[in-house]
């Protein structure tokens, strides 16, 4: 089957929005064409998300027309080349063509240009270097197509010298792989990432969490993950190394319930040391509490995988981390958990609790330590007992 020459019939290309921002920009004898994302989706069949802009114009210049076509523009990297241009409420990063002149495997000096292959060529897969013009045609200048359709990830050029000019490579290696790849992992960039994999210790932790986040989510995670933990990568960057075969486990168990398995489900499933992993990937405060309270949960249920267990957790934890930490439970015990837990955990709502403070302070008990130890037991008594109505006294 010859490679397709045109997507024209790309929704975002009649998108009036994307209109006006390439309208804006195509003067003066300069050109604008679609790059990355949504060519290579568009192809691949997959949502599109964000459309990102190529163009010859200087990236002051594009300031300067979007503004005069009365849209919002924003230098979010200016020195890089890309200005992010709003238009009906949606932004498009337009990014002047440009040529590396300096890397250190983290940051580019760049200088901008007018060529159209040199900017492939600088860029880090064939699928993310296709470019689109407004009608639709195609421009393939490294291949790209072919691989799209493959679904097969490949460095463009000498894969050493792409992972060289950017460290973070080697993680989008993989991660492109586990959401695109439809064929085996690329030989030669997988030779070139584990050969190279000590670069990352060069590399921000915000850098690598936020690419880790992305690489876990992904369909195909497991297996480019269970890839990157024999070659020592999962250890290199997660302090103690990562449980792959407990993450596999747990989605898989997730899976045959027909229910998701989520972020922070999926690093408390990784996660050997907890603590670390959080200072490893920059994790919020919010991600590592869900993920400690997944890993709490799941020691308290694997004691007996117990309803009133389960149902503690909801009204703890609430049913994501409930859900979550019986998996977890289950991967570790080498368990089927029961359907009647699993819809427990993802389906129970528990009524208000008739055990208040007000309650025991009625019944003589003043603020202080004892009373909250009174309050905890009460309601733990409460849970073990189906949550009932009024009354209920406790015990």
């Amino acid at each position: 089957m010859s490679a397709p020459a045109s997507i024209a019939g790309a929704s975002f290309l009649a998108d009036p929005a994307f209109r006006r921002v390439i309208a804006a920009i195509e003067q003066g004898g300069d050109r604008a064409r679609v790059v990355g994302g949504a060519v290579r989706n568009t192809l691949m069949g997959v949502p599109v998300d964000d459309v990102d802009i190529a163009t010859t114009a200087p990236p002051d210049v594009v300031a300067a027309r979007a503004a005069a076509a009365k849209l919002k523009a924003v230098p979010t990297g200016i020195a890089h080349g890309t200005v992010t241009v709003v238009s009906s409420g949606r932004p498009f990063e337009v990014t002047t063509l440009r040529a590396d002149l300096e890397t250190d495997g983290r940051h580019a000096v760049v200088a901008f240009t007018r060529d159209w292959a040199g900017d492939a060529r600088r860029r880090d897969f064939t699928m993310n270097a296709i470019y689109a013009d407004a009608d639709g045609a195609l421009h393939d200048p490294v291949g790209g197509i072919a691989d799209a359709l493959a679904g097969h990830v490949r460095f463009i050029g000498d894969a050493v010298a792409r992972i060289e000019e950017d460290y973070l490579r080697i993680l989008r290696f993989f991660r492109f792989h586990a959401r695109y790849g439809r064929s085996a992992l690329d030989a030669v960039g997988l030779a070139a990432a584990v050969a190279l994999q000590e670069g990352l210790d060069r590399l921000s932790r915000e850098r690598i969490g936020a690419e880790m986040r992305k690489l876990v989510t992904a369909a195909g995670a497991v297996p480019a993950l269970a890839v990157m933990d024999e070659a020592g990568i999962v250890a290199r960057i997660l302090p103690g190394g990562g449980a792959v075969k407990r993450l596999s486990d747990a989605i898989d168990l997730a899976a045959r319930h027909e229910r998701t398995f989520g972020l922070e489900a999926r690093l408390a499933a990784l996660a050997v040391d907890r603590i670390r992993l959080g200072e490893a990937l920059r994790l919020s405060g919010r991600e590592s509490k869900l993920i400690e309270a997944i890993a709490h949960w799941a020691g308290e249920i694997a004691a007996g995988m117990d309803e009133a267990t389960v149902r503690l957790a909801v009204v703890r934890g609430g049913n994501d981390v409930a859900f979550a930490a019986l998996l977890l439970a289950a991967a570790d015990k080498g368990e089927e958990p029961a359907a009647d837990l699993v819809r427990l955990a993802c389906e129970f709502r528990p009524p208000r609790s008739p055990i208040t403070a007000a309650r025991l302070m009625s019944e003589g008990y003043v603020p202080g330590p004892a009373l909250g130890a009174e309050l905890r037991r009460r309601e733990a008594a409460w849970i073990a007992a189906g949550c009932p109505a009024e009354p209920f006294d406790g015990d």
